[in-house]
């Protein structure tokens, strides 16, 4: 070693409170050098304790997206207006869709629902399930050329169905389906989007009404969507298809709501390993500060 210099306990807590302002000062310090490195006890540390300080606002930045992310993943799919299910093979007969509408407001009930079905592939003889609390309105369509089925002539399809609550609605952090049956769906594969107006008892009408495009970001009104798939399937398949989604029982979550949920633990478990982080960084300063000092 070199010749001995002396620090003062002062320089450590300066380094600890202010590194950046301590290493501008640093040279003015006694301090112990080594002559193999060149470089002084006071430098080390000081430069440690900047290098450091550059790195923490880098590391929270990287943490507090991660966490904002898994908020912004989670939220999309948790409030849009679905049809379940979302894919049927064309041609299917004697089906039930179910229109899910969340609330996704936190100061308003949700008091109207209006869906247009698509009258370009029209769904034959639709029956709309009743809905404690709520009235429906169906309105029809008259068709350019009547369609021939098996229970007879088709000269009339739906148009739209408006439900409306008959008081309250939907209340904040809570869902409502609205189910209808169908005859039949188009026989060849198609997308039906179908259109809808949520209101809420504030006047506010979230209009989902944006069309889905293949490749392209999801919109951030999309509309409720429902696939025909090539029919490969015999109708047993296609009614078996229907069934279960009868049978669904209300509140079981779909993949959205599933990868929601997983989203959601995402950002909850950033936001623990961020403390964790800030816990054991205060920790070890404080260890330095006190070996330093010693």
């Amino acid at each position: 070693f070199g010749p001995l210099r002396f620090t003062s306990p002062e320089s450590h807590s300066a380094v600890a409170s202010n590194p950046v302002g301590a290493l501008a000062h640093a040279s003015a310090r006694p301090v112990m050098a080594d002559s193999a490195s060149g470089v002084t006890g006071s430098e080390t540390t000081v430069a440690g304790a900047f290098r450091g300080a550059k790195r923490w606002p880098r590391i929270l930045v990287v943490l507090v997206v991660s966490t904002v992310a898994g908020v912004l993943v989670a939220s999309p799919a948790w409030g849009h207006v679905t049809v379940h299910p979302s894919s049927l093979p064309a041609g299917s007969s004697d089906i039930e869709l179910t229109f899910r509408v969340p609330n996704e407001r936190d100061n308003a009930d949700t008091v109207m629902l209006q869906v247009f079905f698509p009258t370009n592939l029209p769904l034959l003889t639709v029956d709309v399930l009743p809905v404690p609390g709520w009235t429906a309105t169906v309105h029809n369509q008259s068709l350019a050329t009547p369609v021939q089925t098996d229970d007879g002539t088709v000269s009339q399809v739906v148009s739209d169905v408006t439900w409306k609550a008959a008081s309250g609605g939907i209340a904040p952090g809570q869902y409502e389906d609205f189910d209808v049956a169908a005859g039949s769906v188009p026989d060849k594969p198609a997308q039906l989007v179908f259109k809808a107006l949520q209101t809420y008892s504030s006047g506010e009408i979230v209009r989902w009404i944006e069309i889905p495009m293949a490749g392209q970001p999801e919109p951030d009104f999309p509309a409720p969507v429902l696939t025909l798939t090539p029919s490969s399937t015999s109708a047993v398949s296609a009614a078996s298809h229907s069934a279960s989604s009868a049978q669904r029982p209300a509140g079981t979550s779909t993949t959205d709501e599933v990868l929601a949920i997983a989203a959601l633990a995402v950002s909850a478990l950033s936001l623990a390993g961020l403390l964790f982080f800030v816990t054991g960084y205060r920790k070890r300063t404080s260890r330095s500060e006190v070996g330093s000092t010693g």
